[in-house]
């Protein structure tokens, strides 16, 4: 990825927008195109279709070729090791299709839910904040499996809106990912600071925001990207949202975006985390976000018994007075 944010400033200033879809769309848009190669940048960064030198500025080309994101796809096509999805006013490296690596780095319609998610969440803050027009402290914030680094930026752009000065920290056990996030960050003007490891234990110290959107599904390969672990894949988040729990400052909230495997119309996660918030006497709340998320998986054996995975939205805030 060396040199590779000069790759993202020349396509965003080409005014490049693609929203990146579920694999499943993907998948049936690049079996209607058939063998086509790609002609625009749409094409190559956003379906990520093979194309032929010439469809390439040729500085941009060699920008590609200095970062190492472009490799041969048979004797005369080139193909992008990357995509670049389009989020609001920024632009993010996410990894090609299709992502089957252990190490892919995933962008996709949950990191869409979970920017809004964030936004709205945040707005009580940034009201609070404009009403007594005070120059907080720099707020310390944390994204718990950053990824593509998309939510930490969302988070730190809904802040700067309010005048709030957040220090973002970016975490993921994944490095590649955090390369991804690096990438993305400095491309945006957010200043973050990187932290490899298994989620809160790769950090110190509390903070005033933490958000996270963990993997939530149990995937068969055990995918990092994908695989929420034990209990139908809610492991990893009831982990995760514990963990921020106890390492909350005053006023400070926990955002956690993830998915539930409903069975019997009950919402197994909700249950399970209940005792914890309110234990942490911490006020909270909890809404489904999209009732029917990842369809496909009910196919597989593990989820033969549940309704459907739902996509919730949870914010917890500690007492005391907010930075």
């Amino acid at each position: 990825m060396l040199n590779a944010a000069g790759v993202l400033r020349e396509v965003a200033a080409t005014g490049y927008r693609f929203t990146t879809v579920t694999p499943l769309t993907h998948q049936r848009v690049l079996a209607r195109r058939g063998r086509e190669p790609g002609t625009t940048l749409r094409d190559i960064f956003g379906w990520n279709l093979p194309f032929e030198a010439r469809a390439v500025a040729p500085a941009l080309l060699g920008s590609m070729k200095d970062a190492g994101i472009v490799r041969h796809s048979g004797s005369t096509l080139l193909q992008s090791t990357v995509r670049i999805a389009s989020l609001g006013d920024d632009l993010f490296f996410h990894s090609a299709y299709p992502t089957v690596q252990e190490n892919a780095v995933f962008f996709g319609p949950d990191t869409s839910r979970f920017a809004r998610f964030i936004g709205h969440a945040l707005r009580p803050r940034q009201t609070h904040t404009q009403r007594t027009q005070h120059t907080p402290r720099p707020l310390r914030v944390l994204d718990v499996g950053c990824g593509s680094g998309a939510g930490g930026i969302a988070a730190a752009r809904a802040l700067a809106q309010a005048g709030l000065h957040p220090a973002v920290v970016m975490n993921d056990i994944n490095p590649l990912a955090l390369q991804f996030t690096a990438v993305n960050a400095e491309v945006a003007g957010v200043p973050v600071t990187l932290a490899q490891g298994d989620a809160l234990s790769a950090v110190e110290g509390d903070f005033d925001l933490v958000i996270s959107n963990p993997p939530y599904l149990d995937d068969a390969a055990q995918r990092a990207y994908r695989h929420g672990g034990a209990r139908l894949g809610r492991a990893l988040s009831a982990r995760i949202a514990a963990e921020s729990l106890r390492r909350l400052a005053p006023g400070g909230q926990l955002l956690l975006y993830t998915g539930v495997a409903v069975v019997d119309g009950e919402d197994p996660f909700l249950a399970e985390m209940r005792p914890l918030l309110e234990a942490s006497g911490c006020e909270w709340s909890y809404a489904e976000i999209d009732p029917d998320v990842f369809g496909e998986e009910l196919d597989r054996p593990v989820y033969a018994h549940i309704d459907r995975i739902a996509a919730v939205g949870l914010v917890a805030t500690r007492p005391g007075e907010a930075a």
